[in-house]
């Protein structure tokens, strides 16, 4: 083949490079064809030829990455110098990244004296080497999926000789799902650029059942990319914005893919969980712009939100994200990890793994500051064409570069503040001199930094471009991506504009087959120990898909379907709108997966019409209304009455009866004294109960179907996804009855631990409350997820206290006349109750009503917390309400001004207040408070602050003013208070701002020592 000239005859001998196909894909592509490039004549930079530039960076990649590589694992060492053999999976990933990029690079050029082949196999080698360490724990792997704890979870750190595992988990944070989900996006990436890295069916099954461990990321705390979780280094794990975001960076990359390249079939194809991809998502979404509950940013969101994960679609939560971290973590020398990080200062004690409580206080201001994030950036801007912010950060890090004796660039890992200097940085911040760590002295490198350099450089420098490290086109906005899939399926998208006319034209040809029927065979490898895909109930998104399977087409019924999960399924109406919901569109997807020999006999699979459906499933379902009178719903017998008489006359009256609400109501009381196998005229108990269920379910009297459903501990397994729903958008959730102990949900929880919890706290006062407060949460699961503003101010969920709000507003609408009973309404019915109660700013109500609606709901105002810890900086003994304290040490050493976890510590402190209306007066008290002190900024309080006597104050002025007959009944009625506008004269707010001065003025607050009035 001639010599091409790159300017002239590119275009003529390329066909695709009017379509911007990469240096890459044009070798790759003449290569497979049989046509190797003999010759290129690059356009030779001045002084300086292509081969000398690479051949620059080849000798630095030699002498500074590859000498270190292990021959046997192909693994880095975290440590070049000694006998250290650790090493971590994360840094080895970046290492592999930076020999395939110079590989890359090197494509460019014919005559490679066969580097490109090095290089290339130097990252497949590091590749497979992660592969195999990984293969050897697929114990752990089956476990992980099952139940992801971090005691079951993939090492991080490897021997780089031998691949053995290294530290216990007890001994290590080994809980990173950051590092499996960039092992597998730097996968995708290099297999799309020609790599063979996955040679058989075997490594195709693990790399599946990986992806099954990562799809549940949203819902998995680990330690993060520092190992460390908590930012107070106390071993408990958190939920991290960077670790969630690169598994949905993973997710996206991998979902589809051919993992034997361009030479696969359909047996080689990855499949994802649409719908554990979108929860991953909307927690990312959810949690952005800070990392975690505990960390309000971290240079660790860099290479989530660009190089390499490019994790974010919204611009505006990108532009925000990366503003805060700039402006909270850069320094002169490079991004500090995260606020109050201890690593590495002079003040650290490195022998204790952990830190005591208050103590990242003394880090404060002297943290490590970390060249690599300049590093970061200069990439980040090469690929969103920014050449300002590539200067910019070009500068900055130049200066602090170090040099091996050969004259080779080395990054340093930090910049420090000696120990003698840490007073007057403290003092005056940026103010003394850091000094780097070891690296390039005594062979000590920095792997991840170096690498990260080299990357840099080939890029500024343009000897490979974006398109090349980035083949599957992860940093083109979403818009402009085209589909670069190697999926041998078809996914083809169908709108469904007349869906009854399709539906029944499908009907005689498709079969319906339970959600995970199809996709529990995924991934299955009896050697590995792996069982596939686990008892996970499909959402959604994948029951919204039209199957291909062996030449069959699959419809798979949604879990709201399954007509044994609970007696919501017997409301038409609820059915209905989720069915709206549901049916928006459909895919048809082929899951060829599930026959990879023509030998091989195909899985069997049960249609619906095949399916040993519960008895009770015959029901009709034609309406939600009760067929049968107000009255029969009534019990016509007193439960009270009734507990004290004996068995057989509780018999005699269950014989006797015909009213289902009276006989649910005896049959608990044989229940409790008898136990569920006491044999009635109808069989056991428990049997007799469950016939009642059935009866009420086909009368549709919710009253006895709630009754019976409560005594038969009824669960509804689709609760434990919606729960999970609320906390992917940043909500915790408490389940127990208004004004009694509530049990705490922060991290997703197995189905049995829930319907525990429910039992335990809501049967001590109202039996049905168990099962309203199931409903509750599938329906605030379900509005959360298509209207999250309603649930604006709202931290925590209390679904007891929601209840309340719900029985409060039938009581409003009732007027004078006896109010509706919550428990009779149908579920779609109690769906719209709750609707109307989460709509902000009701017009026509009442001050009282809304505050009684408002912290039943829990609301607050904007910038809430924030001001409470304004106001806790000037208050140095602290809050109290309802006999919760609030300190101010250690909370201000420990925490931050925009934490999580000071948010829900105030929600802790408002936690013991058991009235609505008076939770809503102390968040107004607190308001009120912030904007004084705001005001009066030399003012602090001296004593421990107690909001519920300035309350009181407040009201006890409001009762001068609005004075009543001395020796009246209810003096500390606070009705009249609680229905006063806050604003005027007489409003709330003039009460508290008065009570407030007034403590002022008793000596409980003091002039600041900087107050400018004081003269000695």
């Amino acid at each position: 083949m001639a010599c091409l000239s790159f300017n002239s005859t590119w275009e003529q001998a390329n066909p695709y490079s009017r379509h911007e196909i990469s240096w890459a894909d044009w070798w790759w592509v003449q290569t497979r064809l049989g046509h190797p490039l003999k010759c290129i004549n690059l356009p030779k930079p001045e002084g300086e030829s292509l081969w000398d530039k690479l051949n620059h960076y080849y000798r630095i990649v030699k002498s500074t990455l590859l000498l270190h590589q292990s021959p046997t694992t192909g693994l880095f060492p975290t440590k070049t110098y000694g006998d250290n053999q650790k090493a971590k999976v994360h840094d080895s990933l970046y290492c592999a990244a930076c020999a395939w990029a110079l590989a890359l690079a090197y494509r460019r050029i014919d005559d490679d004296k066969g580097r490109t082949h090095e290089l290339e196999h130097s990252a497949i080698k590091c590749m497979r080497g992660i592969l195999y360490c990984y293969m050897r724990q697929s114990d752990k792997v089956q476990k992980f999926k099952q139940d992801p704890k971090p005691s079951a979870c993939l090492h991080s750190v490897f021997c780089a000789r031998t691949g053995d595992e290294v530290f216990s988990h007890e001994d290590y944070g080994h809980l990173q799902i950051n590092a499996v989900s960039l092992f597998l996006l730097y996968l995708v990436e290099m297999i799309s650029s020609g790599l063979q890295i996955i040679y058989n069916t075997d490594e195709v099954s693990f790399i599946q059942n990986l992806v099954f461990c990562v799809e549940r990321a949203y819902r998995v705390p680990d330690f993060g990319v520092w190992e460390r979780g908590s930012k107070y280094n106390n071993g408990s794990p958190e939920l991290h914005s960077s670790s969630v975001g690169l598994a949905k960076a993973a997710l996206e990359a991998i979902n589809g893919f051919n993992l034997f390249g361009k030479q696969g079939c359909s047996w080689s194809v990855i499949f994802v969980d649409f719908d554990a991809h979108n929860r991953n998502r909307q927690t990312l979404c959810s949690l952005l712009p800070r990392e975690s509950r505990s960390h309000n940013t971290d240079a660790a969101l860099l290479p989530c939100l660009s190089y390499p994960g490019f994790a974010l679609d919204d611009e505006v939560l990108f532009g925000q994200t990366l503003d805060k971290i700039i402006r909270k973590l850069k320094g002169k020398y490079g991004f500090k990890r995260f606020l109050r990080d201890g690593y590495r200062t002079a003040l650290e004690d490195r022998s204790r793994r952990y830190y005591k409580p208050a103590e990242i206080k003394l880090f404060d201001g002297i943290e490590c500051e970390f060249p690599l994030f300049f590093i970061f950036m200069i990439i980040d801007g090469v690929f969103r064409g920014n050449p300002t912010q590539v200067k910019e950060y070009q500068d900055l890090l130049d200066p602090l570069l170090q040099h091996t004796p050969e004259g080779c660039p080395v990054v340093p890992k930090y910049y420090y503040v000696p120990a003698d200097f840490v007073e007057s940085e403290q003092r005056s911040p940026g103010s003394q001199k850091r000094f780097p760590s070891n690296n390039g002295r005594d062979g000590k490198l920095f792997l991840w930094g170096q690498a990260m350099y080299i990357i840099a450089k080939l890029l500024v420098d343009k000897l490979v471009s974006p398109k090349d490290l980035d083949p599957i086109g992860r940093y083109v906005p979403p818009q402009d991506q085209r589909n670069v899939s190697m999926r041998f399926s078809n996914q083809v998208s169908i709108t469904l504009v007349l869906q009854y006319i399709l539906l029944k034209k499908l009907s005689s040809k498709c079969h319906i087959w339970s959600s995970n029927t199809a996709y529990f065979h995924l991934g299955v490898n009896e050697k590995l120990g792996l069982s596939g895909r686990p008892d996970r109930p499909i959402g959604c998104l994948g029951t919204s898909k039209i199957y291909r399977i062996l030449g069959k087409t699959v419809v798979c019924y949604s879990i709201i379907f399954d007509l044994s999960d609970f007696y919501m399924s017997q409301d038409v109406m609820m059915l209905i709108d989720d069915i709206k919901t549901l049916i928006s569109g459909a895919v048809v997807e082929q899951l060829d997966f599930l026959r990879i020999t023509e030998t091989e006999e195909a899985p069997v699979f049960k249609s619906l019409e095949e399916l040993d459906l519960p008895k009770h499933s015959k029901v009709k379902r034609q309406s939600s209304t009760p067929n049968a009178s107000e009255l029969e719903q009534q019990p016509d017998v007193n439960i009270n009455d009734w507990k004290n008489k004996s068995t057989y006359e509780i018999l005699q009256k269950l014989n006797d009866c015909n009213c289902l609400a009276s006989q649910a109501l005896l049959s608990s009381i044989l229940l409790k004294r008898e136990g569920p196998n006491f044999i009635t005229k109808e069989g056991t108990v428990a049997e007799h109960i469950e016939r009642i269920y059935r009866r009420a379910g086909s009368k549709k009297l919710w009253l006895v179907l709630r009754y019976s459903a409560a005594f038969a501990q009824k669960f509804s397994s689709s609760i434990t996804p919606h729960i999970t729903t609320l906390l992917v958008h940043g909500k915790q959730v408490t389940l127990g009855a208004f004004g009694q102990e509530e049990a705490v949900i922060s991290n997703p929880l197995s189905p049995a631990v829930i319907k525990n919890m429910i039992y335990e706290k809501c049967q001590l006062q109202d039996e049905r409350e168990a099962v309203v407060q199931q409903e509750l949460v599938i329906h605030i699961g379900w509005i959360i997820s298509n209207s999250p503003e309603l649930f604006s101010g709202m931290l925590k969920i209390r679904i007891g206290w929601i209840i309340h709000a719900m029985k409060y507003e039938l009581k409003i609408r009732a007027g004078d006349m006896p109010a509706k009973d919550l428990y009779q309404m149908s579920p779609s019915e109690v769906k719209q109750l709750l609707l109307d109660i989460l709509q902000p700013q009701q017009p026509g109500r009442s001050w009282l009503n809304r505050r009684q609606l408002d912290g039943s709901l829990n609301r607050t105002p904007a910038g809430f917390y924030d001001r409470v810890w304004q106001i806790l900086e000037r208050t140095p003994n602290g809050l109290i309400v309802a006999g919760r304290f609030l300190p101010q040490q250690p909370t201000l050493s420990d925490m931050t001004m925009y934490e999580m976890n000071f948010s829900l510590l105030v929600e802790d402190m408002l936690q013991n207040i058991d009235q609505p209306q008076y939770r809503q007066i102390i968040v107004e008290l607190l308001m009120v408070i912030s904007v004084i002190l705001e005001r009066n900024p030399e003012l602090e309080f001296q004593d421990k602050v107690d909001l519920d006597k300035v309350v009181q104050e407040a009201f006890h002025d409001f009762q001068k003013d609005h004075s009543s007959p001395k020796g009246a009944e209810n003096q500390n009625d606070m009705t009249a208070f609680y229905n006063t506008h806050p604003l005027g004269k007489k409003g709330t707010c003039s009460y508290l701002s008065k009570a407030v001065i007034t403590l002022l003025l008793e000596g409980e607050m003091k002039a600041s020592n900087d107050d400018p009035c004081i003269v000695s």
